[in-house]
């Protein structure tokens, strides 16, 4: 059960409790928000490897007291050398296995960011230990990960080495049991004594690269070696009186704010939260911003027109598109991919909003050799389709669900924000921000209300509005009145994300709180 943390010397949020008490120990200790971050971004590789790890990518807003704020886009690329693909790429194997891995090299150069701007005196090497020693005297198998397991023990007979580290004697291990990852821990042993550079140019490079290309990946030790994390000027938008702010393309955080560009003119005034008119606001809002979403690639690739998308005019002749009466009808693709959400701000009110992710629950099912590290299905990302701007290239960068958030009050650090679940994700954080600022809910309250997800599921195909049950009949009634097609799904149910948020007061109160739809929580310092 997630409860409300509050400090007013620093907080840490995360979806596993050991991975956020790692983190609080490095605030406690003195260290500062990226230093916590670094922490928790390696310890919940270890925890959580069915949703990411060092096998695939991390993305990054880091902002210090002042909102001078940057993004870290920490994305692999394509293998230089692709295969030719006749149809679809694949979801799962070593065929998904096509983009490099770029979480470690974030890792790093937010850590020479902490220590050339922030004075942090954490060496890289201290930071990784938590996780080290997590891997290797092993942690009690969290729900989350006994679940997805179970929800594919049927598919992973077929995948490269998983079964041997997640699956020993062919059957998901139960919750609780001590999960052990003695070669993932070597692994991380030798990032820290060689830096995060050896993960990409040493030795343990050079086993990766074998066992992704015994495994049948495309990828070589000389792509490894060609990746880098990029510094980069976020993207903004204003919304009443604050600044939120999402990482560039080939990112979808255009989109979120896109999507809040539309609520921004549609406003609540009158409309009461929770109610049908609530959620099909929010809903058609999302709509609206998704239909320009098949824009959005790598810049290095295909042109991007972000003042267009997020200029006034176009928002609000979205606005003005949407029907009060009647639900626009949605047959769009749905993505799916799943992440986790780390925050954490400091004492000097420095803060750090990231996702993390391997694309798909347990990426490409695809181990790299006997490093421990399973790789993402990123690949998987990319269009075949000749017309499309995410069309596959050597070298080029996936269309990226993940988005992280921040908001900036007046130019500071106000509320860190961000969620799990891919297309999902600017679906959720809709919710949560409307929540937190338009009708003034503390982070815990804003977590724990009804949540929707537009689109195909696991468990339904069809293209429609799913819906928590604890919105009540009455709403899901009239959602249908207006024409929405409508799915009821459990309450709190894990389909609608695992959120975090941490939210920093003009007194310099820090309160936040993670999804109770998680295994999480949010520490603070004791004031």
């Amino acid at each position: 059960m997630s409860v409300l943390a509050r400090s007013t010397r620093g907080m840490v949020t995360s979806p596993h409790a050991l991975v956020s008490e790692a983190g609080r120990r490095v605030l406690a200790e003195g260290g500062n928000a990226i230093e916590a971050a670094i922490t928790m971004a390696a310890a919940i590789a270890v925890a959580y490897p069915h949703f990411c790890g060092i096998g695939g990518d991390t993305i990054w807003l880091v902002s210090d007291a002042e909102g001078d704020v940057l993004a870290l886009t920490g994305i692999g690329q394509a293998a230089r050398d692709l295969p030719q693909f006749d149809a679809a790429i694949p979801t799962r194997g070593p065929g998904s296995a096509l983009t490099t891995a770029c979480a470690v090299d974030s890792w790093a150069m937010a850590h020479d960011h902490s220590q050339s701007r922030w004075g942090g005196t954490r060496s890289f090497a201290s930071l990784l230990e938590p996780a080290i020693t997590l891997a290797a005297d092993g942690i009690p198998l969290s729900a989350s990960q006994a679940f997805w397991l179970d929800f594919r023990r049927h598919e992973v007979e077929g995948w490269h080495g998983f079964g041997n580290i997640f699956m020993p004697g062919g059957q998901p291990p139960i919750t609780g049991e001590t999960f052990r990852q003695p070669d993932l821990a070597r692994s991380l042993e030798a990032i820290a004594r060689h830096g995060a550079r050896e993960f990409y140019e040493g030795e343990l490079a050079r086993r990766i690269a074998q066992g992704l290309a015994e495994a049948g990946s495309p990828i070589t030790a000389a792509d490894l070696a060609a990746t880098r994390t990029r510094q980069e000027a976020p993207l903004s938008l204003d919304y009443r009186g604050l600044t939120l702010l999402a990482p560039p393309p080939p990112t979808q955080g255009i989109t979120t704010l896109a999507i809040m560009g539309v609520l921004a003119e549609l406003g609540f005034d009158g409309v009461e939260e929770g109610s049908a008119a609530y959620y099909h606001r929010l809903v058609e809002a999302v709509k609206q911003a998704f239909l320009d979403r098949g824009m959005i690639a790598d810049p290095d690739f295909a042109r991007v027109e972000i003042d267009r998308l997020l200029s006034p005019e176009q928002l609000a002749a979205k606005a003005r598109a949407i029907d009060p009466d009647h639900a626009l009808a949605w047959p769009q693709p749905f993505r799916t991919g799943d992440t986790v959400y780390l925050a954490a701000m400091d004492a000097e009110g420095r803060g750090v909003s990231m996702l993390q992710s391997t694309y798909y629950d347990w990426g490409s099912g695809v181990v790299a050799g006997d490093t421990g590290i399973i790789w993402q299905n990123r690949g998987a990302a990319f269009s075949t389709d000749a017309a499309s701007s995410n069309l596959i290239a050597p070298g080029k960068r996936p269309f990226y669900t993940l988005n992280p958030g921040m908001a900036l009050r007046d130019g500071r650090p106000h509320i860190l924000y961000g969620t799990q679940g891919a297309d999902g994700q600017p679906q959720t954080v809709a919710s949560i921000l409307t929540r937190l600022i338009d009708y003034g809910m503390d982070p815990l309250e804003a977590l724990s209300r009804p949540r929707f997800l537009l689109g195909r599921t696991f468990s339904d195909s069809r293209d429609s509005l799913k819906i928590e049950e604890d919105v009540g009949e009455a709403c899901v009634e009239r959602l249908g009145q207006l024409r929405h097609e409508i799915s009821v799904i459990p309450a709190s149910s894990p389909l609608s994300g695992q959120a975090g948020i941490i939210h920093r007061d003009a007194r310099g109160t820090i309160t936040g709180a993670h999804d109770p739809r998680s295994d999480g929580c949010a520490l603070g310092l004791e004031s």
